[in-house]
């Protein structure tokens, strides 16, 4: 007889209050954090609205780089790399809302391949020996990068020599992060691409939309992207920035340390960096045709 029910369907069961208890409050958590926007899919709408936000980066009108600019760092890739920027690789854990919403230090950075302009690959060159603001940045004389104010907090690009706690997480190379202290550790320089010509241009104005290194004070170590390290962010698909100064044959160093420091285009249409090549392609054209005009305007012989 054991196999007869002694009870009817509805009849409940075991722990059936608690349970059912238990079920209201996860609902009653879930509503109020819906409220507050403390669920995981709000978190990640709130920062890429805040951090992909459009940024007006400075004009040059004298072709140099201005303490006070805010410039994008640009690599143009190479043999298995795209062209990347340094960028902020914040993820939802990275939100505060004390005292008001932004990302918090320490802070992670990565080399984006979309190349936009907006608050997460915005940087504002600092000075860090007195310079006033708007004076012209020169060859190897220190400086800081500043992430812009605001949702970003105006947290600094910083990096220390290589520990087993502190490195790269893929390369376990130097490790470059976003903190909110203005330290020794955040100073960097300019320096000349090329090594046979760089004692040359010591001291002299840097060129906005060129190529350079920039290298860190303390460790003497060249700012790099690593295109064979991938780091699977919350952005999709990037490369892992590090510390490293890689060097070839001729003891100089590689596409991976070669930077350009970009500023926007004065007619309001994007980087001028992406401006350079249809200027050259309209440049070029130009003097073919007036090439052509001037063979056919010359008298024969």
């Amino acid at each position: 007889m054991a196999h007869i029910r002694t009870y009817r369907t509805p009849v409940k069961m075991g722990n059936w209050f608690e349970e059912q208890r238990l079920k209201e409050d996860e609902v009653k958590q879930h509503l109020e954090k819906k409220e507050r926007g403390e669920l995981a899919g709000q978190k990640m709408d709130f920062l890429k609205e805040n951090i992909l936000k459009p940024v007006k980066f400075s004009v040059t009108n004298d072709g140099t780089l201005h303490f006070g600019d805010i410039v994008m760092l640009v690599n143009m890739g190479g043999e298995n790399r795209e062209c990347s920027a340094v960028s902020i690789n914040a993820d939802v854990n990275s939100l505060t809302k004390i005292p008001s919403p932004s990302i918090q230090a320490p802070c992670a950075v990565s080399a984006v391949r979309s190349v936009q302009p907006c608050t997460r690959t915005a940087f504002v060159i600092t000075s860090v020996d007195g310079s006033p603001e708007g004076s012209t940045l020169r060859f190897e004389q220190s400086f800081a990068l500043k992430t812009t104010s605001g949702f970003a907090r105006g947290l600094y690009l910083t990096s220390d020599l290589q520990s087993f706690q502190k490195c790269a997480k893929k390369s376990r190379l130097q490790e470059v992060s976003l903190e909110d202290s203005d330290s020794f550790l955040s100073w960097w320089k300019i320096v000349y691409f090329d090594p046979q010509e760089r004692l040359e241009y010591e001291g002299l104005p840097v060129p906005a939309n060129v190529k350079v290194l920039i290298v860190h004070c303390k460790t003497n170590q060249a700012l790099a992207v690593l295109g064979d390290q991938v780091l699977w962010t919350m952005y999709g698909k990037e490369y892992e920035l590090t510390a490293h100064t890689f060097l070839d044959s001729h003891k100089a160093e590689q596409d991976n340390n070669h930077w350009i420091l970009c500023t926007a285009d004065p007619a309001g249409d994007g980087l001028v960096l992406f401006k350079q090549p249809q200027l050259m392609a309209k440049k070029t054209e130009l003097e073919c045709h007036s090439s052509e005009t001037d063979c056919v305007a010359a008298p024969a012989r």
